[in-house]
């Protein structure tokens, strides 16, 4: 990883889309943020844009329930950051549900400038069924997509020493290797770096689509 210093200029929400064909033009590199309801998103969101209040925060699992772009910039370059709705639990009826889930999967396989879907996973918690179901889901259909792993802070120091060696053994039974992945915490803003690294270095990856040159 480079010791260059990333940091994200001029974060701003975008809008909110119900399906796919309201999303904004596909102008720009993408980076999906998706993970179980109550994961942490938001605040991970907020501490890599720098922003407090840039996503709201909920403790109510489920709060997200639309595509919600946010334009950032890093290293010179534009890019958009894409909340997605959660995945699994929320006290949400379950056509709710359902359609949420048929809007995130049209979107995760049919927008042209999604870069990489960053996958978070509560770090304090034994590898989740619905998690490992979902990447092998991602695999299948040749998606992009890297580990974030959050709430690092809310380990003691034996559990962050040991937990990502037991993740890592247990995807390997059934995966070569361990995709890209991050560890980090939004409240001491462990992993900041690493993930903004990460995008800055593939963003240069995206063409623009000739018709929007």
């Amino acid at each position: 990883m480079s010791v260059e210093e990333y940091s994200v200029e001029d974060p701003e929400f975008v809008k909110s889309s119900a399906k796919l064909q309201e999303c904004p033009q596909a102008d720009r590199p993408e980076y999906a943020f998706i993970g179980r309801s109550n994961v942490g998103k938001s605040s991970l969101i907020n501490m890599l844009a720098g922003r407090k209040a840039l996503a709201k925060t909920s403790s109510t699992p489920g709060k997200t329930q639309l595509l919600n772009h946010f334009a950032m910039t890093t290293a010179g370059k534009p890019w958009y950051l894409v909340d997605l709705p959660g995945i699994g639990y929320a006290k949400v009826s379950k056509k709710d549900r359902r359609s949420w889930e048929r809007t995130s999967r049209e979107y995760l396989t049919k927008r042209e400038n999604l870069m990489c879907i960053m996958m978070l996973i509560d770090s304090r918690l034994e590898p989740q069924k619905i998690d490992l179901e979902f990447m092998a889901w991602m695999a299948e259909n040749g998606l992009s997509f890297a580990i974030i792993f959050t709430k690092v802070d809310k380990l003691t120091l034996e559990d962050r020493a040991s937990f990502l060696a037991k993740y890592e053994k247990r995807m390997l039974k059934q995966w070569a290797a361990m995709p890209p992945h991050f560890v980090t915490s939004a409240e001491k803003k462990d992993g900041r770096q690493d993930v903004l690294g990460f995008i800055a270095q593939t963003n240069p990856i995206y063409r623009k689509p000739p018709e929007l040159i």
